[in-house]
């Protein structure tokens, strides 16, 4: 049996478990980040085919946003406000195309990039 040098001793054992667990976190981290920027992406989706496919727009008109914040945070709670919800309808519209949405970037970057309103910056 080939054993690692740093389990030579008790403290290179914590090291190697720290290391271990360590990279689990950031590796669980970039996955949860990476869905929730998909997720927000579709829930934009959604909510501009249905203000596209028009026939109960009139009916909504600008109380769509309103009335899902209300109805969504009812259902699932906390991260459905009225601001979010417009952030996640604009990502949409920002990269309506997902494959040009960069996996190395994190809803807060985004949320961030959609802030700027001089698309030049």
């Amino acid at each position: 049996m080939n054993l690692n040098t740093s389990y030579k001793t008790y403290s290179g054992l914590v090291s190697q478990i720290s290391e271990t667990y360590k990279a689990g976190q950031k590796k669980a981290l970039q996955v949860i980040n990476s869905t929730l920027v998909e997720t927000y992406w579709k829930i934009g989706q959604h909510i501009v085919e249905f203000e596209l496919k028009g026939s109960d727009r009139a009916t909504y008109g600008n109380k769509l946003i309103e009335t899902l914040a209300k109805d969504l945070f009812l259902e699932h709670g906390k991260g459905f406000s009225v601001s979010n919800i417009n952030y996640m309808r604009l990502f949409y519209t920002q990269y309506p195309i997902y494959e040009t949405v960069s996996r190395k970037l994190g809803w807060s970057h985004y949320f961030e990039l959609l802030k700027i309103e001089n698309a030049t910056e």
